[in-house]
């Protein structure tokens, strides 16, 4: 057995180490298998436009709903549920409306005739639809009012809690007979 000393051990070490710290020059990627079946990876991916990324193109996909019953806007439904295939499609509708020269309106209001109202991720301000908008406030008010009644009430300072116990249809003598009373029981 041969003695190692220190040097000899810590360079034995680093080199031992070396591959695997090296990250993806230490590793050979140029001989990755095939995959055999590529269907069994996700659905196709359509080519990506210049359409993917364009602000006008979210901001009208950000108003409309996805109908694939996910509740999300066509933007976030299309960035990030990658099993949903109506949004894509919605998608290519959208880039093909603006092809067309329409303005936002025109395209919201398109996407309204094909889907119905429920595309909208908000509803018009206009009819019934307002009380949509205004009725939660309303009740949060009211309930808020409501409370802080309640709580006002409850907390009386020692001279309405004793003239409410005087109108309360106590008179003085039973008032003294039930303050004896109460004295001779904690007694």
């Amino acid at each position: 057995m041969t003695a190692v000393d220190r040097r000899g051990f810590l360079r034995a070490g680093a080199l031992a180490v070396l591959p695997f710290v090296g990250g993806q020059g230490a590793q050979d990627t140029t001989a990755a298998a095939p995959l055999f079946q590529p269907d069994l990876a996700g659905r196709p991916r359509g080519r990506v436009t210049d359409y993917q990324n364009d602000p006008f193109i979210i901001g009208i996909e950000r108003r409309l709903r996805c109908t694939c019953g996910c509740n999300l806007d066509i933007y976030v439904c299309r960035t990030t549920d990658f099993t949903c295939t109506y949004s894509p499609e919605l998608h290519r509708e959208l880039v093909a409306l603006v092809e067309q020269n329409l303005t936002a309106e025109e395209i919201i209001a398109a996407f309204v005739a094909k889907y119905g109202e429920q595309a909208l991720m908000a509803p018009p301000k206009e009819g019934f639809n307002w009380a949509g908008y205004l009725l939660p406030g309303v009740a949060i008010s009211l309930t808020g009012l409501v409370l802080g009644w309640v709580l006002v009430r409850r907390r009386r300072s020692p001279a309405e809690a004793a003239l409410a116990r005087s109108a309360g249809g106590l008179s003085a003598d039973d008032e003294d007979r039930l303050r004896a009373e109460l004295d001779r029981l904690e007694s």
